[in-house]
């Protein structure tokens, strides 16, 4: 395995809500590349049904990830897209890339500015730490959100083909994601087609982002090809922390 090969692995959707699908999940991924070695994307008020200050017990679990080594990543506010797509585009992207949940694909600055804002103070109250960066929901971004991420001194962020710095337009890691859908048979088995795919033809990329999904464990089937898929890439790549991108 080379030194310089990284595997950032990443647990999308850290809600109370998910807390069942999480007992397994997180387990899961600790086994293939162990505790600390991966990224949590944490949502302050999933899909409106509870804010983490409202679960203590869940947020002492955020502390103790965190405590263990976990970055945590602010993941949107809501994980809802509820704004009006204008551009032939962005409702491509709100109706195709993801079944309503691009909560960031269409705020205004001042309205991603205020949910970054208040989303990050509640994660880094509850962790006792900075958080490492914000990911957008279904990783859609309109430009107005990236210029709120810039203005509030967010440094890294991701979508499906790069890691970069909003700030300075740095690229930190180039590469599709590898990443998994539950919703339907058909993509399930794409999914499982495309893991398999990428443990070969990603074997000697220098980095490799692998992002699993708590609705990811409704699925046998899928939840044995993440297993095979994290083992493969601990093989070839050493489980790194997204800060290892930061030059310096």
């Amino acid at each position: 395995m080379s030194g310089r090969r990284r595997l950032l692995a990443s647990i999308h959707d850290v809600t109370p809500v998910h807390t069942a699908r999480l007992d397994r999940l997180v387990p899961l991924v600790e086994e293939a590349i162990g505790p600390g070695r991966f990224a949590l994307l944490v949502v302050p008020d999933f899909h409106k049904q509870g804010l983490l200050t409202a679960d203590p017990g869940f947020g002492r679990r955020l502390r103790g990830w965190s405590d263990a080594g976990c970055e945590m990543f602010l993941h949107g506010f809501t994980h809802l897209d509820e704004s009006r797509h204008d551009s032939s585009v962005a409702r491509w992207k709100a109706t195709r890339m993801t079944a309503g949940e691009g909560e960031f694909l269409g705020l205004s600055t001042h309205d991603a500015e205020t949910r970054i804002a208040e989303g990050r103070d509640m994660i880094e109250q509850l962790i006792g730490r900075s958080i490492a960066g914000f990911v957008a929901p279904a990783w859609l971004y309109s430009e107005d959100s990236i210029a709120a991420l810039a203005a509030q001194n967010i440094r890294m962020i991701e979508d499906h083909f790069r890691v970069w710095n909003p700030q300075t337009s740095a690229v930190l890691a180039r590469g599709p994601v590898v990443t998994y859908a539950s919703r339907s048979p058909v993509r399930i088995a794409s999914s499982i087609l495309w893991s398999r795919l990428a443990t070969m033809l990603l074997a000697r990329a220098q980095t490799v982002r692998l992002a699993v999904h708590p609705h990811d464990v409704d699925s046998p089937r899928l939840l044995a090809e993440i297993a095979r898929a994290l083992a493969a890439f601990a093989r070839s790549h050493r489980p790194s922390p997204y800060r290892d991108l930061v030059p310096g």
